[in-house]
């Protein structure tokens, strides 16, 4: 069991291979406060949210027509991983990478505190003070 410093340490590590790998393709998210929780820790670059006007096959489509690879980065509770398979499943119709690892490695990292993309800067602030304690 990683202590709340080791756990900080790693959470900023994957955030900042989220933020490099934004740089060279799409980062998507299911919603505005993703972005704007994303943009609070640093990752600033193409970050797509799922437009609500299309639907998932023709947003699919209309992603991989520019981008070749895309960063899933959906929620990990129910609905945002049933969200990200039906999401994969499309991208890779379309011929689209998806990068699974960054959203793995902040499930396994935030474990039960969080859920949500929009609550990462929170965490992070919570790890910051627990491991300034220890």
């Amino acid at each position: 069991m990683l202590s709340p410093s080791e756990r900080l340490e790693e959470t900023l590590k994957v955030i900042d291979e989220l933020e490099e790998l934004s740089r060279e393709m799409p980062v998507i998210v299911e919603g505005k406060r993703d972005i704007e929780a994303l943009e609070l820790l640093g990752v600033k670059s193409n970050i797509i949210t799922l437009s609500k006007g299309l639907s998932l096959l023709t947003f699919c489509e209309t992603v991989s027509r520019d981008w070749p690879s895309v960063v899933m980065l959906t929620d990990w509770d129910r609905k945002g991983g049933q969200l990200a398979r039906r999401l994969k499943e499309a991208f890779e119709a379309n011929g689209t990478k998806v990068n699974y690892s960054i959203r793995m490695q902040l499930v396994i990292l935030a474990k039960k505190d969080i859920k949500d993309i929009e609550s990462l800067p929170a965490f992070v602030k919570r790890l910051r003070a627990l491991a300034t304690r220890t």
